[in-house]
């Protein structure tokens, strides 16, 4: 696994859902805050976005994508909202139309509005990194594989296509990587931009992400980047904000709450997994960094 990959994939929790939306002429809609991440695909015409908290307003065209990562409040509207005007907004729910018919008169505005669910306890600091609104503009020859899941969704929602139930899920999926991937292509400050930028320490990474379980050395691990012991210290303990090994117990930890989130697999196996010689050593090290027991940790999590 890659670290893009891995960040996204330890948040992210169950399926995707989405509801398309068509509007025209004066209208405004508002959503709540959720606790995931949402994102619109402005599939035909252009509307605003104005999100909660004296955020700027984004204007939106055709094509372009908006991801919500933490999941802020917000009004989509047919033109800028004031804030005077925001109580003219609808909740999302009266107005949303999964039968796709045209609302009102006037100038025809098209989207795809969704949400993923994300688990918040253990976010990668690559994902904690995101802003409150992502915008990515429809621009020509920018983020060609985006570009893609974009057409490849509008072609899936139009019309009742056999096999659409299991395409548009997993289409909204690959969605939310090509959104996290295009942001770091984008992003023009931010740590995880220099470190996915960054030769040795990305191959450091990858390393360690390929196999957390392994018996990672700093030594051994200079050895996979082609640098000495010290030029890797210096390099990932600088972009990444934490040395080698301390990010590897941190990633490992993260990788045993995930399993014991998911998983009824015995604590032996989640200690061999993340790289720890006994179910008495991952109890130790977990119990230091959540401050419960793995076991008491599994039942609080799936219980809800």
């Amino acid at each position: 696994m890659d670290v893009v990959s891995d960040a996204i994939s330890t948040v992210r929790l169950g399926r995707p859902s989405s509801n398309r939306l068509r509007v025209a002429g004066k209208w405004c809609v508002r959503l709540s805050p959720y606790e995931g991440a949402g994102f619109h695909v402005v599939l035909g015409g252009a509307c605003w976005l104005l999100p909660d908290g004296g955020g700027e307003p984004v204007a939106l065209g055709t094509g372009d994508v908006v991801l919500l990562p933490r999941g802020v409040g917000h009004v989509l509207a047919d033109g800028p909202v004031e804030e005077r005007d925001l109580g003219r907004a609808v909740p999302f729910e009266e107005v949303r139309d999964d039968a796709a018919r045209p609302v009102g008169s006037g100038p025809e505005v098209e989207l795809l509005c969704g949400k993923y669910r994300l688990e918040r306890s253990r976010v990668h600091p690559l994902m904690a990194e995101l802003p409150e609104v992502v915008h990515l503009r429809n621009r020509v020859g920018a983020h060609p594989e985006l570009r893609s899941a974009v057409d490849l969704l509008a072609r899936e929602l139009t019309g009742s296509r056999p096999g659409a139930a299991l395409a548009l899920p997993s289409l909204l999926d690959l969605l939310l990587v090509y959104m996290v991937r295009a942001w770091t292509a984008e992003a023009e400050t931010g740590a995880w931009r220099a470190v996915l930028a960054d030769p040795v320490t990305t191959a450091a990474l990858r390393a360690l992400h390929a196999a957390p379980a392994d018996s990672w050395t700093n030594d051994r691990l200079a050895s996979e980047a082609g640098v000495s012991r010290a030029t890797l210290a210096r390099r990932f303990t600088s972009l990444v904000g934490r040395p080698p090994m301390a990010y590897l117990t941190w990633w490992r930890l993260t990788l045993a709450a995930r399993r014991l989130r998911d998983t009824d697999v015995p604590l032996a196996s989640v200690a061999r997994e993340t790289g720890y010689g006994s179910p008495y050593a991952l109890s130790h090290a977990f119990s230091r960094e959540f401050g419960t027991t793995p076991g008491r940790y599994r039942e609080r999590v799936q219980e809800g």
